[in-house]
C-alpha cells in the first residue's frame, strides 16, 4: 500500500482532492490531508509518506521548500507539483529536482489521478529493479552472515554478561566486520515468514536471501544494520542510525524503520508472494539488554494477533496477560525444536515432530528411564504454555499432566500429550479470533466516539499500536468492509440523527462529524444518500 499526503492551503482544493482520492484504488493508496507545509512535515514525522501532491505558492514554506524537507525523512518519497502558477520559473526549478513531477491545476482530476498512478507504476517498477541489482550480492552475503551470526547469536544468549566490556565489542565487531557501534544503543527487529507449503531447505534459504537483499535495498542509505537467523529460525535484525543520518533520524528513527518495513513487506509479497510479520522494539536499548528485549519481541509476536500474518507490531511496553516468566526446557534438540513449534504456532510441524519423538520413545521400552523422561520433557513443555498463555481452566484434564502413573500404559500417555498440544493449538488460535474481535470493536467504538476529529489511517494505528497498512487489511479481513467505508457510514448516520434536529445548522453538523467545510459534509452527504443535507431534512419535515 503507497501512502499519498495531499498538501495545500485552500481548503476546498485539498478537501476535493482527497475525496477523490480516497476512493480510488482504496486497496492500493491510503490518502492524508495537510492544509500547510507545517502539517505537512508533522506527518512527515509520524508516518511514512509515499506521494507528496502538493502546491506550491503556499504561506510559509512554500511547496519547493517543503520537497527539499520531504527528502529528510523518506529520501524515495515522490513529489507531484499541483499549482496554479505557470511562470517558467516554478516549472523550471520543479524540473529540476529529482523525484518530482508537475501538474497545472487547471489540467482537472484526470490529469491528476493519471498522474499520480504513473507514479505508482514507476514506484513498482524501481521497487523490481532495486531487488534485480542486489542478486549479485547474494553469495558473499551468505559467507559473511554465517560467522557474523554465530557471534550475534552467541550475544544474544546472555548479553548481560557478554556486552559488559564495550572494548571488547569493539575488537570482535571490528574482526567481523559488524558495522554497529557497541557505545551505541540499538533498535532491534524480529521477523518471521510464512513459507509457502512443501518448500524445501534449499527453497527456504533462496527465500531467506531475497528478504536479506530487500532489506539491504531499503535500509542501506540511512541505517546500519545486521541481520541474523535465530535458534527458532526467525529473522533477527540490530540497526542503528547511519552515520550521515545520525542527527535528523534520532527522534524519527523508529517510525523510518516501521514504515520501511511496511515497504520490505509488500516488496517481498509482490515480488515472491512471501507473508513476513515483524515486531520491533519502541526505543533503542542498550547491548546488556539484548537478551531481555529478544525475548520481549518473541513474546509479542507469539501472543499478538495472527500467526506468521503479514503484521508489523511496535512494542509499546504492554503487560502480556498470562507472562510470568520462562520455564526451562530439557537441554536436547529435540526438546528445542518442538518447543519452537510450540511457542510460534506451528500446528503441523509440531505435532509431525512429536509424532517423530514419541514413536522414538515407545522402541526403547527396554530403557525405561528414558522413556520416563521423554514423557515428562514433553509434559512439562505443555503445562509450561498453559501457564505462560493463560490458558488454566481452557485445557481439559491438563491436570494429568506431571502424573504419569494415571495413565493406563505408555502408549496411553503419549496419545494424552498429543491431545492435550492439539487442544492447546486451538485455544491458541481461540484467543487470537478473540483478540482480533476486541481490537476491532474497541477501533470502531473509538470511530462512533470521536467522528469529529483526526480519523486517518495514521491516528487510528497510533493510537492502537498497528501499522497503518496491516490495520487496513486486518479490519476488513474481520469486518468485511474498508476502514474508510465503515467511517463514512458512521458519519452518515450521525449526521442523519443531527439533522432531524431543526435549530442545529448544517455547518454544526459538518463539525460534528469531522468536515471542517460545509461544502465537503454536502458534497459527501449527497454522494452517499444521493440529497443534501437540507433536501434529507426537508424529506424529514414531510412525514
Amino acid at each position: 500500500m503507497y501512502r499519498l499526503l495531499i498538501v495545500d492551503d485552500e481548503d476546498i482544493i485539498t478537501d476535493g482532492l482527497y475525496e477523490v482520492f480516497n476512493r480510488h484504488q482504496p486497496e492500493r493508496l491510503d490518502v492524508c490531508k495537510a492544509y500547510s507545509a507545517k502539517e505537512a512535515l508533522d506527518w512527515m514525522s509520524r508516518t511514512r509518506i509515499d506521494i507528496v501532491l502538493t502546491d506550491i505558492a503556499m504561506p510559509g514554506m512554500n511547496g519547493l521548500e517543503l520537497s527539499e524537507e520531504i527528502q529528510k525523512y523518506w529520501p524515495r518519497c515522490r513529489v507531484v507539483f499541483l499549482t496554479g502558477h505557470s511562470e517558467f520559473e516554478y516549472a523550471y526549478r520543479a524540473i529540476q529536482m529529482t523525484n518530482v513531477r508537475y501538474v497545472l491545476k487547471t489540467e482537472g482530476y484526470g490529469k491528476v489521478i493519471d498522474t499520480v498512478q504513473a507514479v505508482m507504476d514507476e514506484m513498482d517498477r524501481a521497487h523490481h529493479d532495486s531487488l534485480l541489482l542486489e542478486q549479485s550480492r547474494e553469495q558473499l552475503l551468505a559467507y559473511r552472515f554465517m560467522a557474523q551470526g554465530d557471534y550475534m547469536r552467541h550475544l544474544l544468549q546472555n548479553s548481560r554478561v557478554l556486552c559488559r566490556d564495550t572494548d571488547v565489542m569493539v575488537r570482535e565487531f571490528g574482526k567481523l566486520d559488524i558495522g554497529l557501534d557497541p557505545a551505541q544503543p540499538v533498535v532491534l527487529v524480529l521477523g518471521r515468514i510464512s513459507y509457502p507449503e512443501g518448500r524445501t531447505y534449499t527453497e527456504r534459504s533462496e527465500i531467506l536471501s531475497s528478504v536479506r537483499m530487500a532489506w539491504d535495498t531499503y535500509f542501506s542509505d540511512r541505517a546500519r544494520s545486521m541481520g541474523i537467523i535465530d535458534k527458532h529460525g526467525d529473522l533477527f535484525w540490530f540497526l542503528q542510525p547511519s552515520v550521515r543520518a545520525e542527527g535528523r533520524l534520532d527522534s524519527h528513527f523508529i517510525r523510518f524503520v516501521e514504515g520501511t518495513l511496511e515497504m520490505i513487506q509488500e516488496s517481498c509479497l509482490g515480488s515472491h508472494g512471501l507473508t513476513i510479520g515483524w515486531t520491533l522494539s519502541c526505543e533503542a536499548c542498550r547491548w546488556g539488554c539484548l537478551t531481555r528485549q529478544y525475548e520481549r519481541l518473541r513474546e509479542l509476536q507469539q501472543l499478538r494477533i495472527g500467526s506468521g500474518g503479514a503484521i508489523i507490531v511496535r512494542d509499546g511496553f504492554e503487560p502480556l496477560d498470562g507472562l510470568a516468566g520462562k520455564e526451562s526446557f530439557a537441554d536436547s534438540q529435540k526438546a528445542e525444536v518442538l518447543r519452537a513449534y510450540l511457542e510460534s504456532g506451528r500446528n503441523e510441524e509440531f505435532l509431525q515432530e512429536l509424532e517423530e519423538v514419541m514413536g522414538n520413545a515407545l522402541k526403547m521400552k527396554g530403557n525405561v528411564q528414558l522413556t520416563i523422561e521423554t514423557y515428562y520433557t514433553i509434559a512439562l513443555m505443555l503445562h509450561s504454555c498453559i501457564g505462560r498463555m493463560g490458558m488454566h481452566g481452557r485445557i481439559d484434564d491438563a491436570g494429568q499432566l506431571m502424573r504419569l502413573n494415571d495413565h493406563p500404559s505408555i502408549e496411553d500417555a503419549f496419545g494424552y500429550l498429543k491431545r492435550v498440544a492439539e487442544s492447546i493449538f486451538l485455544s491458541k488460535q481461540t484467543q487470537e479470533r478473540d483478540r482480533a474481535s476486541l481490537i476491532v470493536d474497541r477501533i470502531c467504538e473509538y470511530v462512533e466516539e470521536h467522528l469529529s476529529e483526526d480519523l486517518s489511517l495514521v491516528r487510528l494505528a497510533e493510537i492502537h499500536y498497528f501499522n497503518p497498512s496491516y490495520l487496513s487489511r486486518f479490519f476488513k479481513q474481520e469486518k468485511g468492509i474498508n476502514l474508510s467505508d465503515f467511517i463514512d457510514k458512521c458519519r452518515v448516520k450521525k449526521a442523519k440523527e443531527m439533522l432531524r434536529d431543526n435549530d442545529l445548522k448544517v455547518r454544526e453538523v459538518a463539525l460534528s462529524v469531522g468536515y471542517e467545510a460545509a461544502h465537503s459534509f454536502t458534497r459527501f452527504f449527497k454522494k452517499a444518500t444521493g440529497l443534501t443535507p437540507q433536501e434529507y431534512r426537508d424529506t424529514l419535515s414531510l412525514n
